[in-house]
Parts: C-alpha cells; structure tokens; sequence
C-alpha cells in the first residue's frame, strides 16, 4: 500500500483553469462506502458561499464526498456564489451517484471574485476519473493557494489487532488566528465509530490544534475542518479505551497538521510556542497567550532573532488579565531572562539570546501561583510576508 493510502478513500486534483498556467486548483475526496463526519466552520460573520450552502443543506455528519477549488474564496459573492456552489455540487453529485447532501464544498482564494462555476463543471467528470487511492498527494496540491508546499501527514493505530489508518490533508500559510476553523484541513480515517463520539472528539482536538495556531492574527472566511470516518477497517467499533487512543492518534495528527501550518505562514523562518501559566483559569492564560503571540513586536522581534524579551512583558501586560507584575516570569526554553520584582536575569541572558536563533523554541511566561494555562503556536513576521500580501490580488 501506498504511503499516502487510507482504506475505502480514493482522491484526486486537476487542473480547471482558476488559477492558469495547468495549476491543480480543483479537488475531490470520497468515500467509496457510507461514512459518519464531522465539521467545524470559521467563526469570522462574514463567510463564504460553500459554508452557507452546506450549513443549510448538507448532512454533515454523513458527509462522503468533498469537493475543493483554490484560487477563489467565492466569498462575497452574493446569490449568484450560491447558486455556482449548487452546480458544482449536482455535477459532482451526477457523476459519481453520492446524494448532494452528502457532499461538502469548500473553496479557496481571493474574496469578492465570482467563482468561474462553468470552468469547475467541465472539469468534474475528468476529476472523477482521476480518482484513485493514490490521489491524496495530487488532491492536497490542487487545494494550496499561497502554501510553499502540500500538507499531508498520517498515523496508523492497531485495535483487537487489527489497523486502523487516519490521513490529514491541509492547506495555510495566511489568515490565520487561533478561532476556526484557521485554513482547510480534513482528516480521513477508515475507523468505525458513532457520529456523536467522532463530533465530540474531532471538537476537541480543533481547539487543541488548529484553534492554537497564529500566523496574522485574521480568520478566514473559508475555514473549514472535517473528519470523515467510513468503517473499512475490520476493528470493532471504537468505544472506552480504544476511542480514547483514537482520539489521542487525531490529536496528534491534526497538531503535526497545525504546526505544518504555522511553519509555512508566508515567508516564516521561526516557530515559537507562547506557553503561559498561573493564572486563575485556562481562559486568561489564553487571553495572554493570545496577546503575545499577535503582537506585531513580538513577531518582529522574532524574525530578527532579536533577545527583546520586553516586548512579550509589555504585551501580556496588556491582555486585560489582572495579574501582579512583581511576580511574573519570563523563561526562553527554560532560561529564566525575568524574574520576580520587574528585574531581568542576567544569568538567563546569554542563553536565551542563543536560543532566539533557533527555527523552533519555547517562551514560558508565568504570571503567577494559579493553575491556568493555555499555548499558542505563532510564527515570525517577514518581510517575505509584507510583499506576498501586498500584491495578492494584483
């Protein structure tokens, strides 16, 4: 078996014309057998015509078949955006026999540009004859928009002896904020289990996950995250134990997804974990970690490798947490750089200048005795960066 295969799931990608020059920007996965799913959608109010359309009409926790474009949001784009969802999901619906409510629609690109639905209905049937068990590497190219590269990762777990198979599929490098779904990221796994236990533990990996991560500090109006389980493996349904290995495995498939992400945000040279702690819950050492990770100093500071450990004082001071100063602590992987009293460590100095050169490192801020705590993954910000979003419509 292929190394990107996972049991039941066949995929492919081609080319309809979006972005020109034979780019892939078209997307297709399915699930040859019934499957149980769950989705999470951005929380930004402003969102796309594909979210609309499947928020109204698909069964999303039946969903087999999804469909993707890239290089158009089809956000913004008034009735006539829903109306092209509509035609693509009948045409895909017509060719290969799966209900339209079965099926999911996401897009990609620039917003406010009419989806060209004429040039994705020709491309369907020579899509659908390109599916194929190996098709997950061209699928995960034809949903890439500003990434340097395709994402994909994958796990395999045994229960009662028998394999079970989970393959990530993501796409990210900008608009993203901790506040989902973060970019378009979808799971396949041929285990069999309820759709109330999948929808539960799919919820909570998002927000351990994808909803950790920052690059800008925006959200999208296109984010969407799914998993889609079609019980092709010969292991028992998932219950107690196993579901919480299984649950496990999808944590740690989505995180490796999320950091791919993070690590590819337009032009980034450097991964920071902002872990914060002691405070009085996990939601305000959320809102600090939050605080460090978007500011624009910070990031900067990042990017320059610059030991300017003020800028990540000065910005959980102004997260709105109340916390007393005099008892903060700032540790750059494990060196201590400030202490109690609002008094730098000389003795973490040295190190922590050393370790702002790395491509991944950790900063521990710990703001007092409580037992809350939150971290956030957040990327350097480019000059790189600067340029790609200056121009991306032009």
């Amino acid at each position: 078996m292929g190394r990107w295969r996972v049991a039941g799931f066949r995929a492919a990608g081609v080319s309809c014309g979006i972005k020109g020059k034979g780019e892939k920007d078209l997307a297709l996965f399915v699930s040859d057998l019934p499957a149980v799913s769950s989705v999470v959608f951005t929380r930004n109010l402003v969102q796309a015509a594909p979210l609309i359309w499947a928020k109204e009409r698909a069964r999303l926790s039946g969903i087999r078949c999804i469909v993707v474009n890239s290089g158009n949001a089809n956000a913004c784009t008034g009735p006539e955006g829903i109306r092209s969802v509509s035609r693509v999901v009948g045409e895909v619906s017509r060719v290969t026999g799966i209900e339209v409510e079965k099926i999911l629609p996401s897009s990609t690109g620039v917003i406010g540009v009419p989806l060209p639905a004429e040039r994705l209905l020709r491309a369907v049937p020579r899509l659908v004859k390109a599916l194929s068990e190996d098709g997950f590497e061209e699928a995960a190219s034809a949903i890439m928009t500003t990434d340097a590269y395709p994402k994909l990762t994958r796990r395999v777990i045994r229960v009662g002896g028998e394999k079970i198979t989970l393959l990530g599929v993501a796409k990210g490098a900008g608009m993203i904020a901790p506040n989902m779904g973060t970019m378009l990221a979808y799971v396949f796994t041929d285990a069999r289990l309820t759709a109330g236990d999948l929808r539960r533990i799919h919820r909570r990996c998002v927000e351990e996950t994808f909803n950790r991560i920052i690059v800008d500090g925006d959200t999208s109006t296109n984010d969407t995250a799914a998993v889609v389980a079609n019980g092709a493996s010969a292991a028992r349904t998932l219950s107690g134990e196993d579901l919480r290995d299984f649950e496990l495995c999808l944590r740690e498939l989505m995180e490796e997804l999320a950091l791919k992400i993070v690590s590819d945000g337009e032009g980034a040279t450097r991964v920071v974990r902002i872990s914060v702690e002691g405070t009085s819950t996990d939601r305000e050492a959320e809102r600090v970690a939050r605080s460090v990770g978007t500011s624009l100093l910070v990031k900067t500071a990042v990017f320059g490798a610059d030991f300017n450990w003020g800028r990540i004082v000065a910005a959980a001071g102004r997260s709105g947490v109340r916390f007393d100063p005099e008892k903060m602590e700032v540790f750059f992987d494990g060196a201590r750089v400030f202490g109690p009293g609002l008094v730098p460590d000389p003795a973490g100095a040295a190190k922590g200048k050393r370790v702002v050169k790395k491509k991944f490192y950790e900063v521990r801020v710990r703001v007092g005795k409580g037992k809350g705590q939150y971290h956030v993954y957040t990327s350097d910000l480019t000059l790189d960066y600067v340029k790609l979003n200056s121009e991306y419509t032009t």
